[in-house]
C-alpha cells in the first residue's frame, strides 16, 4: 500500500520553500531598494552639479556665454573624469563643453523644454552614462535668452557599488537562511520527538513486547494515545471473552457427541438420519473453533517464524500419516516472519498441509517466501489433484466422500485469507496432483 508523505517531510518541504521564497523576493526587494536610492541620490548629485554651472555662467552685454575658467568641481576640470557638462547658446550657436570632454564623444541630451528636468540612462557603445538636462530663459537687458544645460557621468563606478552591495547582500541572505534553516529542523526535531517516541512505543505494542503505550504526550498526542490504550485493552477483553464463549461450547458438545457417536458405532440398526446429524454437529464444532481463530488482520500480533511452525506441523502429520511414508519437503527461509496469531497460521497451514498429505501418494512441497507487503505460500501434492475448484471451498464439501472428514478445511483456509484481503488460487501442482497458492497481505 503507498503511504502518504510524511508530517516531518511535509514541515520540512514546506518550511524550507517558504522560507527560501520569503529571502529571495526580501532580497530582491532591498536590492531593488538600494538600486533606486542610489540612482535617485546620483541625480540629485547631478542636478546640483547643474545649479552649479547655473551660478558660473554669465552673459555679456550682447549676450555671449562667459565661463569661468574653473569650477569647485574639480572633475570638471580633469579630462576624461567620468563628470561632463554642456552649456548651449542656441541664440548665438555657442556650445560650451566642460574640459573633463575634451576629445570625447558624448550623448548630451536635452532638456523637455523651459523650466523641466530631465533624467535619464543613455549609452553610447558599451559606456552607460547618467544623464541631467535643464533650460533656462535668461535676462539679457530687455530680451531673453535661452540657455541649455546637460550634464553627464559615467554610471560605472555606481554599476561596480551596485555589484559590491549585491555580493554583499546575497551573501548575508545565504548565511541567514542556512542558521534558520539549521535553526529550523533544530526545531522540528524537537516538536516532533512525541510523533517518533509514539511511533516507537506504537511498534513496541504491534510486536508484543510491551502492553500498552506508557509515554508522557502533550495534549494533541495524549488523547490519540488514551484511545489507543483504551481500544487494546478493548480489544483483548473481546477477544478473551470470545474465546472463552467457544471454548466453553466446545467442551459443552464435545461429551455428548463422543456418546453419540460411540452409540452410533455399536447399534447397527440406529437410524442413518442420527448419524448424518452428529457428523454434520461436531463438523459445526470443529468449524466454529477454526472461525475463533480467523479474526484476520493481527494488529497488535508479534511477528511469527513462519519456518519453525511449518516444522512442528511437518512433525505432527508424519506421525499421523506414517502409514503412507508421506515426504515433506519444505523450501522456507528459516529468517522469514510474518505477523500473525498463532492459532490462526496454525489453523491455515495445518490444514493445507493435512489435506496434501491426506490426498498425496506420497510427496509434498510446501513453499513460503516474501514479496514487498505480501505473503506468498504454496502446499502441492501428487495426489488425484482437484476435480471441482469451485464448489470444493464451500463449507461441508468434501472432495472425496469416501475420505473421512468435515469439509470445513479449506473453507476456513478460504476464511482466513479472505480475513487477512488475500487471495486463494486452487491448481494443477507440477507434481500431478492439487495446488494451493495463497497470497496474504499487511494488516
Amino acid at each position: 500500500m503507498k503511504r502518504a508523505i510524511s508530517i516531518r517531510a511535509r514541515l520540512v518541504v514546506g518550511s524550507v520553500v517558504v522560507l527560501l521564497a520569503f529571502l529571495a523576493l526580501a532580497g530582491y526587494a532591498v536590492q531593488r531598494a538600494h538600486e533606486d536610492s542610489v540612482r535617485s541620490a546620483q541625480f540629485a548629485r547631478l542636478q546640483a552639479t547643474v545649479y552649479l554651472l547655473l551660478a558660473g555662467a554669465e552673459l555679456d552685454a550682447d549676450g555671449k556665454l562667459v565661463m569661468p575658467p574653473s569650477f569647485p568641481e574639480p572633475r570638471l576640470s580633469l579630462p576624461a573624469s567620468g563628470l561632463y557638462a554642456s552649456v548651449s547658446n542656441p541664440a548665438h550657436k555657442e556650445n560650451w563643453r566642460s574640459p573633463s570632454s575634451v576629445g570625447l564623444d558624448l550623448p548630451f541630451v536635452a532638456s523637455d523644454g523651459i523650466g523641466h528636468w530631465r533624467f535619464e540612462a543613455v549609452s553610447r557603445g558599451a559606456t552607460t552614462f547618467l544623464a541631467v538636462a535643464y533650460e533656462v530663459r535668461w535676462s539679457v537687458g530687455s530680451s531673453q535668452v535661452p540657455l541649455a544645460l546637460s550634464v553627464l557621468e559615467d554610471a560605472a563606478p555606481l554599476e561596480r557599488e551596485g555589484a559590491a552591495f549585491v555580493r554583499t547582500l546575497w551573501s548575508w541572505l545565504g548565511g541567514t537562511a542556512v542558521v534558520l534553516l539549521v535553526s529550523q529542523a533544530l526545531l522540528l526535531q524537537w516538536a516532533l520527538a512525541p510523533l517518533a517516541r509514539v511511533t516507537r512505543e506504537v511498534r513496541e505494542l504491534e510486536s508484543g513486547r510491551q502492553d500498552d503505550i506508557r509515554g508522557r504526550y502533550p495534549a494533541e498526542i495524549a488523547l490519540l494515545t488514551d484511545n489507543i490504550n483504551e481500544l487494546v485493552r478493548g480489544e483483548r477483553i473481546r477477544q478473551s471473552r470470545y474465546k472463552e464463549a467457544l471454548s466453553y461450547l466446545a467442551h459443552s458438545l464435545k461429551t455428548p457427541l463422543a456418546v453419540l457417536r460411540s452409540s452410533a458405532d455399536d447399534t447397527a440398526q440406529l437410524p442413518g438420519v442420527v448419524k448424518e446429524q452428529v457428523s454434520r454437529m461436531d463438523g459445526i464444532v470443529q468449524h466454529q473453533l477454526a472461525r475463533a481463530t480467523a479474526g484476520g488482520g493481527a494488529v497488535f500480533a508479534p511477528a511469527l517464524q513462519l519456518a519453525h511452525l511449518i516444522e512442528r506441523i511437518r512433525a505432527s502429520l508424519a506421525k499421523v500419516y506414517a502409514d503412507k511414508g508421506v515426504a515433506f519437503e519444505v523450501r522456507c527461509d528459516p529468517e522469514l516472519s510474518w505477523r500473525v496469531e498463532e492459532g490462526e497460521a496454525f489453523e491455515l497451514l495445518g490444514n493445507l498441509m493435512d489435506n496434501a498429505a491426506k490426498w498425496s501418494h506420497g510427496q509434498v512441497i510446501v513453499r513460503a517466501w516474501r514479496v514487498g507487503d505480501r505473503l506468498c505460500l504454496c502446499v502441492e501434492d501428487d495426489g488425484p489433484g482437484f476435480a471441482d475448484t469451485s464448489d470444493v471451498l464451500k463449507l461441508h464439501v468434501r472432495g472425496d466422500e469416501r475420505v473421512p472428514g468435515h469439509g470445513v478445511g479449506l473453507a476456513v483456509v478460504d476464511e482466513i485469507v479472505r480475513a487477512h484481503g488475500g487471495e486463494l488460487r486452487l491448481g494443477r501442482s507440477q507434481l500431478g496432483g492439487a495446488s494451493v497458492d495463497i497470497t496474504l497481505s499487511t494488516a
